[in-house]
């Protein structure tokens, strides 16, 4: 049994992503080697919504929801029956098969919310559950707070061999072995590659088959790259008995900041996020919840013209890191890059940090999304095109200086 203090140090989350390399760079004069580089700022720890503007219109629905006054501010614990009934059509829809708004969907305080709640409904002490690696870096941090056994699953994103996808024998072997709950993204973060038809079908089988509780973020799924086609587990004919799906207008329509997501699935795990929602936060932020007006109704071309753009920059970093030799997986959706670092002279957390020091770039450090992963880096490229390719550069000086 963890002591509160075990369940506390599990969640490591003193800061947001980036902003322990931004405020305590520490004593590096040591390990420094030549002057600083030049070139302006970029923190590739999140997108910047100031090169990606959020949904034109977004602003207007907020103000719109802040006027309608009370009965916006108050909403069902779940969100809005208005709001659900109009997201329960458009995600239904997008996912490929009908979503009952009244039972099967909650508005949380983003994607993490939702994660969090997902989590709290299925995990208790002792719980087995398959965590890919690399993914989500929360994942592996709940499951650990809620008391559950990480059970590790390889994603094989370096190995086109086998589909860039997990390893299925092995997921299956977890479940023969009583995990109980299987959580994974896909578009994953951090390397943007998106499980196949295979992959997502052979999963729905197994989890039905063992009776275990599938949790997918699927934050990603709106922003896919020219040629890639995507299957939502939802949509499959054999449907794990408990299954919950995790959305939200997020880093695709730079709507970060005003903390929405969206779950649904299985209305028993639906109503015990409510009641767990009701305790943390009684509810998604209620005028915010008025923007969800604008998902899925952008202007026309104004989502592809997007998805364009960002694919342009992902293009030009993969060049830049591989004309220098550095592993990097090709994502087909999103806006990840988990480039591979050649080995260094110094330790991966110093050198995120003399990147900051020194190159005026911010990354997130690859351990985060997998312990074993302390020799890559995950960059955020929703960032202007020209500062992005940039920045990518001085991380290869960087590492042409630091290099063993």
């Amino acid at each position: 049994m963890m002591t509160l203090d075990e369940k506390f140090k599990a969640l490591e989350a003193k800061n947001a992503p980036g902003q322990e390399i931004r405020q305590n760079l520490g004593d590096l004069n040591a390990v420094m080697r030549g002057d600083k580089l030049d070139g302006t700022a970029v923190d590739f720890s999140h997108g910047d919504v100031d090169a990606f503007p959020p949904t034109p219109g977004s602003d207007t629905t907020w103000k719109n929801g802040f006027i309608k006054g009370s009965s916006q501010a108050y909403t069902e614990y779940r969100g809005s029956t208005e709001i659900r009934n109009k997201l329960a059509v458009r995600l239904g829809k997008f996912t490929g098969r009908p979503i009952e708004a009244n039972t099967e969907l909650i508005i949380t305080p983003g994607t993490q919310g939702a994660l969090f709640l997902a989590l709290g409904a299925t995990v208790t002490v002792g719980t087995k559950v398959a965590v890919i690696e690399p993914d989500y870096f929360a994942n592996r941090k709940l499951v650990k707070f809620f008391g559950g056994e990480v059970v590790p699953i390889p994603l094989n994103y370096k190995n086109s061999q086998f589909g860039n996808s997990p390893d299925l024998n092995l997921i299956e072997d977890a479940f023969k072995n009583k995990t109980k709950v299987l959580v994974f993204s896909t578009p994953n973060n951090p390397t943007g590659l998106v499980y196949s038809e295979n992959t997502i079908t052979k999963i729905a089988d197994l989890a039905a088959i063992y009776g275990v509780t599938v949790i997918v973020d699927q934050l990603y799924s709106r922003m896919l790259y020219s040629g890639e086609v995507y299957t939502h587990l939802r949509s499959c004919d054999v449907q794990p008995k408990n299954l919950i799906t995790i959305m939200g207008p997020s880093k695709t329509e730079s709507l970060s900041g005003f903390r929405l997501g969206v779950a649904f699935g299985t209305p028993k795990l639906i109503e015990r996020m409510e009641s767990l929602q009701a305790i943390v936060s009684l509810r998604a932020a209620g005028y915010n919840q008025a923007a969800l007006d604008t998902w899925f109704q952008e202007p026309i071309d104004w989502l592809e013209n997007r998805v364009q753009e960002h694919e342009l920059i992902r293009d030009e970093l993969l060049e830049t890191f591989r004309a220098a030799n550095f592993f990097t997986a090709s994502p087909q959706a999103g806006s990840y890059l988990f480039p591979q670092l050649p080995s260094l002279s110094v330790d991966l957390y110093t050198f995120v940090k003399l990147l900051r020091y020194q190159a005026n770039v911010i990354v997130t450090p690859g351990s985060e999304f997998d312990p074993s992963c302390n020799d890559s880096i995950r960059l955020n490229f929703s960032q202007n095109h020209s500062m992005a390719v940039s920045a990518a550069k001085r991380i290869v000086k960087m590492v042409e200086i630091y290099r063993i």
